[in-house]
């Protein structure tokens, strides 16, 4: 089943952003919302995911792959706690993964998870210095 969403204009960046919420929201998690907006106004970031186990908020400029980049994003991040297992590592705090044309960073922030996919060139420094817990 194909799902198609329709974008409007509006004042504010968030109220564009699909969000999904069952159950009560954390401060953290409103105070990452408001950084989700200032993360998606710099030039090269082309989408991203906020989510943690109660809420999510999507902010994708290619509606139609939404899906497969909320599966990419889901994989690197099994993938990633996978590979640290034999290194003892308690948790992976933060992920990158680069390709030709487009990169994702996904980071971990108490228990919510950012996920953004950017432009090669963009550095995940801006995205980090954005964060604001």
């Amino acid at each position: 089943m194909k799902q198609k969403m329709n974008r409007t204009e509006t004042e504010s960046e968030i109220e564009d952003a699909a969000v999904i919420s069952v159950g009560d929201e954390d401060s953290d998690f409103k105070n990452l919302t408001a950084s989700l907006v200032e993360i998606r106004k710099l030039k090269g970031v082309l989408g991203a995911i906020l989510r943690n186990k109660t809420s999510a908020v999507v902010d994708f400029e290619e509606q139609d792959k939404i899906n497969a980049f909320a599966l990419l994003s889901t994989c690197i991040r099994e993938s990633s706690v996978e590979i640290a297992k034999p290194f003892d590592l308690s948790f992976v705090e933060s992920v990158l993964v680069e390709g030709k044309d487009a990169k994702i960073f996904c980071i971990r922030l108490g228990d919510n998870r950012l996920d953004v996919l950017m432009e090669t060139e963009m550095s995940e420094d801006l995205i980090t210095e954005r964060i604001q817990l």
